[in-house]
Formats: structure tokens, C-alpha cells, sequence
């Protein structure tokens, strides 16, 4: 079971990335999907989820309006398309997965992590 995290990296505030996540060794479409954020000094936090089908998402509000998740199954990848980024979206950010989690749940109810990839937003 493994899941890569992939589109880190340096931009300047108002720029975009994005991010990959493909899965390996299971089957994403049986897991809701949530992306995580970790900066220098604080706690983990939800930024983003999807659920199985793809037909459900959750945002931050940090996050909303700027971010979109979202899940090709058939490539067992998910994605996350940052936009307009800030200083304070820099992170380390994680997907993770879940065979029952809600939108509400906390990191350490999901069954898998990525490592992470680092985002850094230069202001």
C-alpha cells in the first residue's frame, strides 16, 4: 500500500500548483480522500475530502474558492489544484485515505499517509 505525493514546490504568493497523489497496491475508488497541511510549529490540519464517487467535497474555508479537489478512480490518483496561493498555505501537504471517514474526521482516523510534499509560498 502506497501513496506518493507528488507538484510541491517554490511559487510566489498568487501562483498555483498541483498536486498528485496516485495510489498503489488497493483500490482507490473504496476510500474517501482527504488532503492534509502541516507548517513549521502547528498542528496538522484538514484542508480538503472527497468521497468514494467523487460526488461530494469538503473545504477548508482557509481553502475555499482557491482549492479543488479531485479523484480520476480509473488512475487511482487524486488530485488538489491550488490557486491564488498565500504565504500562509506554505506546508508540508499529505494525502490520505479512508475507507470510512467524513469530511469532519481527524487525520489520525484515516487507514493511509503519503509522505507529504512541501509547498513553500514566497510572499
Amino acid at each position: 500500500v502506497r501513496l506518493v505525493e507528488s507538484g510541491g514546490g517554490l511559487v510566489q504568493t498568487g501562483g498555483s500548483l498541483r498536486l498528485s497523489c496516485p495510489a498503489s497496491g488497493f483500490t482507490l475508488e473504496h476510500y474517501a480522500i482527504g488532503w492534509f497541511r502541516q507548517a513549521p510549529g502547528k498542528e496538522r490540519e484538514g484542508v480538503s475530502w472527497i468521497n468514494k464517487s467523487g460526488g461530494s467535497t469538503y473545504y477548508a474555508d482557509s481553502v475555499k474558492g482557491r482549492f479543488t479537489i479531485s479523484r480520476d478512480n480509473a488512475k487511482n490518483t487524486v488530485y488538489l489544484e491550488m490557486n491564488s496561493l498565500k504565504p500562509e498555505d506554505t506546508a508540508i501537504y499529505y494525502c490520505a485515505v479512508g475507507m470510512a471517514v467524513t469530511a469532519w474526521d481527524p487525520w489520525d482516523e484515516y487507514d493511509y499517509w503519503g509522505q507529504g510534499t512541501r509547498v513553500t509560498v514566497s510572499s
